[in-house]
């Protein structure tokens, strides 16, 4: 119930707006990039920090948050590897950190490339707004090189019956084709 916890792309503060009514936390901080979001959510949260946060100057001081959430983020980042080291200096030892981000090496991604498509979209792995591309093993590097132990990487959705078996009989071997979204939990060394 004291934890200071960090959201980037904290949109309209839904996510941190629930944690402090539920009493999982003491203090809730967004960094948003727009600023109609960023006024909803500074209504909501306990402080928001508006703009591109590869650019800004964040106030809080190192060793500040006990987690840090990244939903949706990285992708939409030019440099998410010096991000995260940025965002890895704020963080206690020992936070908790919670990640998602669309995996390219889903098997649907796949069999697009193996057409020659690669067609951006609206939304989804092709989105037209992601500069980078991560499948779980990159992701998960880009935690582990800025200082966070990864924990579990994951789909987002569990799998279904089929697919739990499919991944059980090839040994987890291929499970990365089959997660759309990759889900990561790490921990600040």
């Amino acid at each position: 119930p004291n934890a200071a916890i960090l959201e980037i792309g904290c949109g309209t503060g839904d996510a941190g707006a629930l944690a402090l009514k539920d009493g999982r936390c003491g203090r809730y901080m967004g960094v948003e990039l727009f600023e109609q979001a960023a006024r909803i959510a500074q209504t909501r949260l306990t402080q928001v920090v508006t703009g591109d946060i590869e650019r800004l100057d964040l106030p809080w001081a190192p060793a500040t948050f006990d987690a840090l959430v990244l939903s949706e983020v990285l992708e939409h980042l030019v440099d998410p590897w010096a991000v995260l080291a940025r965002l890895a200096r704020l963080a206690k030892p020992g936070a908790v950190v919670l990640a998602s981000s669309p995996n390219v090496a889903h098997w649907r991604v796949v069999l697009e490339l193996l057409a020659g498509r690669f067609e951006l979209a609206d939304q989804g792995v092709f989105d037209r707004t992601h500069m980078r591309w991560f499948t779980p093993a990159t992701y998960a590097a880009a935690f582990e090189g800025a200082g966070f132990e990864v924990v579990r990487v994951g789909p987002v959705v569990p799998f279904a019956a089929r697919t739990r078996m499919l991944s059980a009989l090839t040994g987890r071997r291929l499970d990365h084709l089959f997660m759309v979204q990759i889900c990561l939990e790490a921990r600040r060394r």
